[in-house]
């Protein structure tokens, strides 16, 4: 991502989309398509490519700043009452016409998040069908936003407790699911009836303009949603501006305090899912096959860089060596490569920092101690290519263990008892999921019970979607998303008293 003022040589593989005007480059504010009253521009650029090379550039958009955000926000503000007021099965419908719509266009929004973020394309078309189900089910929640009516303590009062939209919201979303982290925020803020700002991260605007230009094809009206793409100066206005009541946020702990503390003057509500830092663990008595397989799913998927990414690999002592001997093979296998070659299992890591910090995670823990049984550095494909690696006899006094690495690099290490196993898991600020591989029931119930996570999958890896609270705890972030539970973050709770005239 480069702030520049005139163009390089595109990327050829643009020319692949079937729909040449979902490649958006322009902001999407009030329903209109505009540039950045700076004139700047940013350069999108495929991590496949050498960065910044001739030929990497995916495509342009506006730098946009303050002042456009500014607009959004009022026109965000103007566009909620109509909105609020509609029926919310009109809302639903909308909402269910977008999602349908990016089905429609999977192959081509696929190939945009390919280009931009780098990861497999059979992945990227998996995460269109799953960012669109946020819009399915929030569609058929709309209409399920109900009150109440409370048995009262005082005489002669009818009491009622109504949920309503809190207002203009904002969403500042990551490049690692730059679809999915979208619907599923403004699904739930648009069937909750309140109008959203979208600020995509500068690495994948593309994809949220995209999704822009779905929703003004559908009839989503002018200003109920837009997407700014642009500097941090979008970001402090949304944060600062008290006309924004929700700001709901996806990226690191370290940023969502910064954003915390932005907020704190207009006092909004913040819903943040935050940094995660995953256990997985490993009993002796399930199939060590199927669960070295899973391991590997939940670690390298998006080559890593995953909240819900497998960081830390516990295996009980029993098993350690055959569990390491069956993961290595299967990490052998991964192929790496360009995103959009046959078959490629790990793409490149989004930029620089990100290799660097999964080079000098690997050289800490071999520094400490750690055998490198697999991989350890760039790829042969150099650029941002990192090799999957497996490091084995980890310890918490290497950084991989109390760090998230965000890349391709699985850290294993040994447990002998449950005991242990608490200290080990539990040990670190984060909080957001945890995986659990055991078939005794006994130990389901304690071990689910004793982890300190919001999300806990058991024999499985694959737990997400529309229906569940998706979220963590501790420093993991604050409220939930999917499910009803999402529609909460969104609304207000209003109670009302009314006094009863006796006959």
């Amino acid at each position: 991502m480069d702030i520049i003022s005139s163009p390089r040589r595109r990327c050829m593989a643009v020319r692949h989309l079937d729909d040449a005007r979902l490649l958006k480059e322009w902001a999407y504010i009030n329903g209109k398509w505009q540039n950045a009253e700076s004139g700047e521009v940013i350069e999108v650029t495929n991590p496949a490519e050498e960065q910044g090379g001739e030929g990497s550039v995916v495509g342009c958009v506006p730098r946009c700043g303050a002042v456009e955000a500014r607009a959004a926000i009022a026109a965000a503000r103007a566009a909620f009452p109509a909105w609020r007021d509609l029926l919310p099965q009109e809302r639903g419908r909308l909402l269910r016409a977008w999602g349908e719509a990016m089905l429609e266009n999977r192959d081509d929004l696929a190939l945009i998040m390919t280009l931009e973020q780098g990861k497999p394309l059979h992945e990227a078309k998996g995460e269109i069908e799953y960012a669109a189900s946020f819009l399915e089910w929030f569609a058929e929640e709309a209409r399920r936003v109900n009150g109440e009516v409370v048995n009262g303590h005082l005489p002669q009062r009818q009491m009622l407790v109504k949920r309503r939209p809190v207002g203009v919201t904002a969403a500042i979303t990551p490049w690692n699911f730059p679809s999915a982290m979208i619907t599923r925020k403004a699904g739930a803020a648009l069937a909750a009836g309140c109008t959203m700002i979208v600020r995509p991260a500068t690495e994948t605007p593309l994809s949220a303009l995209a999704l822009a230009e779905l929703a003004d094809r559908v009839g989503i009206p002018a200003g109920v949603f837009s997407v700014v793409p642009g500097s941090r100066d979008i970001v402090a206005e949304l944060c600062a501006n008290p006309v924004i009541r929700t700001v709901s946020f996806t990226g690191s702990t370290e940023v969502g305090r910064t954003l915390l503390r932005q907020s704190a003057d207009t006092v909004k509500r913040m819903s943040m899912e935050l940094g995660g830092h995953a256990p997985f663990i490993v009993f002796p008595d399930v199939d060590l096959d199927d669960a070295a397989a899973q391991a590997v799913a939940a670690k390298f998927q998006t080559s890593g860089q995953d909240c819900l990414a497998a960081n830390r690999i516990y295996v009980h002592a029993d098993v350690y060596e055959e569990f390491l001997a069956l993961f290595t093979r299967k990490v052998q296998a991964l192929r790496v490569g360009n995103g959009l070659s046959e078959g490629v299992d790990v793409g490149p890591l989004m930029n620089a920092r990100a290799v660097d910090k999964c080079q000098q995670h690997v050289d800490d823990a071999m520094a400490k101690g750690a055998r490198r049984l697999y991989g350890g550095g760039v790829h042969e494909l150099g650029g941002l290519f990192f090799d999957p690696t497996v490091l084995a006899d980890v310890t918490p006094a290497m950084a991989i263990s109390s760090e998230e690495t965000f890349g391709p690099v699985a850290a294993v290490s040994r447990f002998g008892s449950e005991a242990e196993l608490s200290g080990l898991a539990n040990h670190a600020e984060l909080g957001l999921m945890a995986y659990l591989f055991t078939n005794d029931h006994d130990r389901v119930c304690r071990i689910t019970e004793m982890l300190e996570y919001g999300m806990v999958a058991v024999n499985c890896v694959k737990v997400t979607g529309g229906p569940i609270p998706f979220g963590g705890v501790k420093q993991s972030g604050l409220g939930r998303e999917g499910g009803h539970w999402g529609l909460d973050e969104y609304l207000d709770t209003k109670y009302i008293c009314a006094a009863i005239k006796a006959a």
